[in-house]
């Protein structure tokens, strides 16, 4: 049997441009802790081949540590490891996989044209090639794999199945006729793996998430080839996760967010948004309030105000026409469309009585 670890899109040394200076700082250095996790798990699983799409980093200006780092810890697994640089990380002469010394159990695919490396034992033979710009508009050209005997995998970085992207469009028909056993891509964050004929052709996601676009745990593929075909199931990284959920606020909303909450957030990031028929919270007591149950927490209002707003609805008066107005661009609207329907709806109110006019 086989036994492969396929990660990409690690995007180390990425700006955290949302956080603080000191979190980012922080997060960066849990990146690199990331490496050595995924080593372990390559050690611990008894991988003879590691497999890393693409996106390594998330530009090719690296701090010096990450890349030696990054490199001293592959040099330190017993599997073959083939890398396939991606868009954020493409191979030329400035960026680290050509400024770097390599140890010789790593193998960087470094042109466009698809190569060929064969090993014995484990008998794989396994194909790659590079992005050499941030855009890249096909490296496939009607590939297909040899008939050479050996078990047959590819490591690459693109898009499946969209014809028009610049990032290395790949034909699922094509994937359909390659001969590949395993086709290990990079690109999308997300974990996808699919069936294509007799080829497996999987994306790990990203190793670790860095926005709310990002959310749940985040991590590798481990992969058994043999002769009953291809078995692929996640292996999680740890590390900090991104969630997002929504909670009726009604009269209470802490306690209600509270109760909504699962337990042990203290490591991970939240965004909260908070919903239904509600006095407006008071969002800054709320994160005051619960700022230490995370590492990082946004709080998002999208309630609507109790329906006491529409009282003089009835009125043969200019306010009644006028909330009569603003009511029919309420009712049946999606939850922005009545959001701003009822922020309407009180800044007229406000000017009409002469109140203090409140803010959007």
């Amino acid at each position: 049997m086989i036994r492969i670890l396929h990660a990409a899109d690690l995007h180390l040394d990425s700006p955290f441009a949302a956080l603080d200076p000191a979190q980012a700082a922080h997060r960066r250095e849990e990146q690199r802790v990331l490496v050595r996790r995924l080593a372990e798990e390559c050690e611990r699983l008894n991988c003879q081949i590691l497999l890393l799409a693409g996106d390594l980093f998330d530009f090719n200006r690296v701090y010096r540590e990450t890349a030696e780092l990054l490199c001293r810890t592959l040099g330190g697994v017993r599997a073959r490891v083939f890398i396939a640089p991606g868009n954020h990380d493409p191979y030329s002469p400035v960026s680290p996989y050509a400024t770097l010394v390599w140890p010789e159990n790593v193998h960087i695919f470094r042109t466009r044209t698809i190569e060929a490396v064969s090993l014995r034992d484990p008998a794989v033979t396994v194909y790659g090639a590079a992005f050499t710009e941030a855009r890249e508009p096909g490296l496939w050209n009607g590939f297909t794999a040899a008939a050479d005997g050996n078990r047959q995998i590819m490591v690459i970085h693109g898009t499946l199945g969209d014809a028009v992207s610049v990032y290395n469009p790949i034909p699922e028909k094509a994937v359909s006729a390659s001969s590949l056993d395993y086709l290990a891509l990079g690109h999308t964050h997300a974990r996808v793996i699919r069936l294509f004929g007799h080829t497996t052709a999987a994306y790990p996601g990203c190793a670790m998430g860095r926005g709310f676009d990002e959310t749940g745990r985040k991590g590798a593929l481990y992969v058994e080839l043999d002769e009953n075909g291809c078995r692929v199931s996640p292996v999680f990284l740890g590390g900090r996760v991104y969630e997002t959920c929504s909670v009726p606020a009604g009269d209470d909303p802490l306690t209600a967010i509270e109760a909504a909450l699962p337990r042990n957030t203290e490591r991970d990031i939240y965004r909260i948004t908070l919903t239904g028929t509600a006095p407006a919270p008071d969002l800054d007591a709320l994160r005051a309030a619960l700022a230490s149950r995370f590492y990082g927490l946004e709080l998002v209002d999208r309630t609507l105000p109790p329906q006491a707003l529409w009282l003089d609805l009835g009125e043969n008066s200019l306010k009644g026409e006028f909330l009569r107005q603003i009511k029919a661009e309420y009712d049946g609207q999606s939850e922005t469309d009545r959001r701003r329907a009822a922020d309407a709806a009180r800044l007229g109110l406000a000017v009409m009585e002469g109140r203090e006019v409140p803010e959007p």
